[in-house]
This record gives structure tokens, sequence and C-alpha cells, in this order.
């Protein structure tokens, strides 16, 4: 743990109303004192509250650099539990830049990415998974996404794992113990009710892995690939869904050759939208390039739309495409309801079961049993936070799998009736893996490289 005082821009890097600059460490009192006069020049910022708010200037030497308020907040009652100050000058990229190479000047450092919140890590302010939670919140693009981040912030993951370990740590000494002192301590009867225990515990833990999936979407967006034959409306339905003319929409077939990405909020929930080329059998060398990049992005998606053209009849190249997405989460819109209709729900089904919505992309009819079928079959319907844990983090699924994997060998040990040692040692591991979401136990390198993922200023 690095205890040098370490200085950032808080804020983005474009021409805005207000920049902030963060300073943290031991020194940061000392170094606001070199460069901060107020406007009667009367006070020193080492001398004042906590807490408080000041108006002055920002000099470097003799030459005034901005017009500032300054905030202190004194240790340990700040984001990285060590005296902060924060800078907030004037948004222009140059002054902000003027400001931070001020206060490099007279004794801070350039922070590391994420290390103000690494900091707050290691002085023990948050867990390491209210610290993920915290980019998360700043990459949120859907309420859905934020609430997630929240939640996790003000510590829902943070109260199950420790629930959890409590329970595992609790297990743990009781065996030891007994296997230390049997004359006093009684074995009798302990599996059984280690059995009831961990079984509990592993549909606990096999509830948050599976939520793991619905988390996935909430924070990368459905990744949704819009496929079908040449001219089915792909692209026209893209435009509707967007609002706005991103795809060429004409008469001819195959004017999409390449995938065409948008992403897009649909009541909250981000959809990662790739309209496709049409897929058929051609012999044109660019355009099978882009049916084979069609059939690439069904394979990828986590939804399915398919197209199809409801004036014409089904031929091979649907069959093709029903087969390929047999087993993808899927959605058939059979467009162009407003014209006379040569292929019917009917017809579909003979061939795949699944869900069918009569569309016209061209009138604009039945979009919103699109958009509403789309959230019944990611949240049936509504999705709430306010007591649900929900994963959205691929290493804290990972390790609630490592820790489902002891617990389910403890279970095995008790079945085949092996010594309680084969117990403790599966338990413990368990306890270590959890331990990892919340940063208990974990390797430098790995936290190293979590932080690494932030902003500079963060």
């Amino acid at each position: 743990m690095k205890t040098d005082t370490i200085a950032a821009i808080a804020t983005a890097l474009t021409p805005s109303g207000i920049g902030i600059i963060r300073i943290s460490g031991q020194d940061a009192m000392n170094i606001i004192d070199k460069v901060y006069r107020s406007k009667n020049n009367d006070k020193l910022l080492s001398d004042v509250k906590s807490h408080t708010i000041h108006y002055g200037y920002i000099y470097d030497g003799e030459e005034m650099v901005d017009e500032v308020m300054v905030l202190v907040m004194r240790a340990p009652n700040s984001y990285t539990k060590e005296d902060t100050v924060e800078i907030d000058c004037h948004g222009g990229v140059f002054v902000m830049k003027r400001i931070l190479e001020t206060v490099l000047k007279y004794g801070a450092r350039p922070a590391e990415p994420g290390e103000f919140t690494k900091r707050a890590f290691l002085n023990g302010r948050i867990d390491l998974s209210q610290a993920e939670s915290v980019i998360d919140i700043i990459n949120s693009k859907n309420e859905y996404a934020l609430n997630s981040s929240l939640s996790q912030l003000k510590g829902s993951i943070k109260r199950d794992i420790i629930k959890n370990r409590e329970k595992l740590i609790h297990e743990i000494a009781f065996i030891e113990t007994a296997l230390d002192d049997p004359e006093h301590i009684s074995l009798e009867g302990y599996p059984e009710k280690l059995y009831v225990i961990v079984a509990k515990m592993l549909e606990e833990i096999n509830h948050l892995i599976k939520s793991a999936d619905n988390g996935k979407i909430i924070k990368e967006g459905i990744k949704t690939a819009i496929v079908g034959k040449p001219n089915a409306g792909k692209s026209s339905l893209l435009n509707i869904l967007v609002g706005e003319e991103r795809a060429i929409v004409t008469d001819v077939e195959g004017t999409t050759r390449d995938t065409l990405e948008e992403n897009i909020n649909l009541s909250g929930i981000s959809l990662n939208i790739i309209d496709t080329a049409g897929i058929r059998h051609t012999e044109d060398i660019v355009e099978k390039i882009g049916v084979d990049k069609a059939k690439n992005c069904i394979d990828l998606a986590d939804l399915v739309i398919y197209v199809i053209d409801s004036s014409k009849e089904l031929d091979e190249n649907d069959f093709a495409i029903m087969e390929q997405i047999r087993d993808k989460k899927t959605i058939i819109l059979l467009n162009k309801s407003d014209l006379s209709s040569k292929t019917t729900a009917e017809d579909v089904k003979k061939h795949i079961d699944k869900t069918i919505i009569s569309i016209s992309a061209k009138e604009e009819i039945g979009i919103n049993d699109l958009e509403n079928k789309i959230k019944d079959m990611f949240f049936s319907g509504k999705i709430s936070f306010n007591d649900e844990v929900m994963i959205t983090n691929v290493r804290h699924k990972n390790a609630l799998a490592e820790a489902k994997e002891s617990l389910e060998l403890v279970i095995n040990s008790i079945r085949n009736g092996l010594p309680e040692d084969f117990f403790s040692i599966d338990l413990m591991n368990a306890y270590e893996s959890l331990g990892t979401i919340i940063g208990e136990s974990l390797e430098e390198d790995l936290v190293n490289e979590i932080f690494s993922k932030f902003c500079m200023g963060k």
C-alpha cells in the first residue's frame, strides 16, 4: 500500500462548465496550502474544518492559474479514508491540465488508473465487490444496470458473501476443535446436520449463479441479431427500433452486404442490435462474406429476431435459417402484414416452434408487441432490485462456481461416510473462493488488474 499523495483530473477531458482535480494522501493539505490563496489571502486550508468549501485562487508561485472552489475532507471521513482535497475549477481542458501540473509540481504524483478507489478498498472503506460496482455505475447504459450497480455499491453482494463465509468458518472451527478434543466435543450426528447447512448454502449459491445470465444482459445489453432472407425488412425494422434512418433500405435484394451495429434502450433494457446481410445461397463473393457474417452473428447472439417476408412463400433458405436458430432464443416476425399473405404463422410452426409476431415495418404495426415480448423473454415482464442480489461480474460468477464445486464435494463426502477432516478441507476451499469476491483472499496482481480498468481520476 502506497501512502504517498496522488492527484488526477476526476472529470472528462473535454470542455465543460466545471472540472475537478482530486488530491489524496498524507501531504494533501500541505500541497493545497502551497497552491491555494483565499480571496483575502487570510487563511490556510490546513487550518479549516473538514467537509467545508472555500472560494479562492490557484497559484503557481506568483502566477494565478484559475479561480476555484476547494472542498476539504479530512481522514478518515473521505472516499479514500485519507486527507482529500478536490479543486473545482473552470472546465477547460488546458486549465485543468495546468492546475494538475501545478499540484504535481508541489509534491503530488500522478494517480494510477483507479488508484483512488483502490485506496478506498485497501483502507477498508469498501470491499472489492463494492469497488468494482463503482466502475459499473460509471459504465451503466440503462436504468436496470444503474440500479443493480448501486445495489452492489450499498453492499448487497458483500452481505450475502459475509453471511455464508461466517457460516463456513463456524463449521470449520467446530470440526477442527472436535478433532483436537474428541473427549469433550462429539461429532456424533454432525454429518447429517452439516448436510442440511451445506445443501441450503448450495441452493443460495446456485440462485446467484443463475442470476448471472440476467446480470450479464443488464450490464452489457442483449446481443440481438436481426436475420432473414434478402429484402425481408430487416433494415427497415432496425431503423424503426433505432428511431432514425441508419440502414439503407431499397427494393433491391442484397442491399445490406455487411453487419450494422446499433445500441438502443428498450424500456430501460439495452439492446445491442446487429442488422445482418440477407441469408441465401449465392455465388457472389462479396455477398457470400456478408452471409457468413450473418450466420456467425446467430451463433453469438443472446436473441435472434428472424424476419420473414409473409408476402412470399417459405423456401430452402428459410429452412436453413430455421435449422440454425432452432436452439436459440428467437422471435419470428412475419413482416409485411399490410400485403396479401402467402406465409402464415401456421406455415412456420410446421417447421419450428418459436414465438411468432405479425408486423408491418412499413406501417410500424406490431412493434410494441415485439418490445413487450423481448422484456417477457428475459425478465418475465419486470425486474426488481429492492432485495434481489444480481451477479453482473464474470469474476464473481467464477468464484461462486468454485465455491459450489467445493460444497458439492462436502455433500459427496458426507454421503460416502468419509472422515470429518475431509469436510474441513473442502469447506475451507469454499470459504477462500467466496473471499475472492469481496477481496478477503486475493493476489495482488489480480487486484492491480481489476483497478487498471478504471479511469484515471476514480
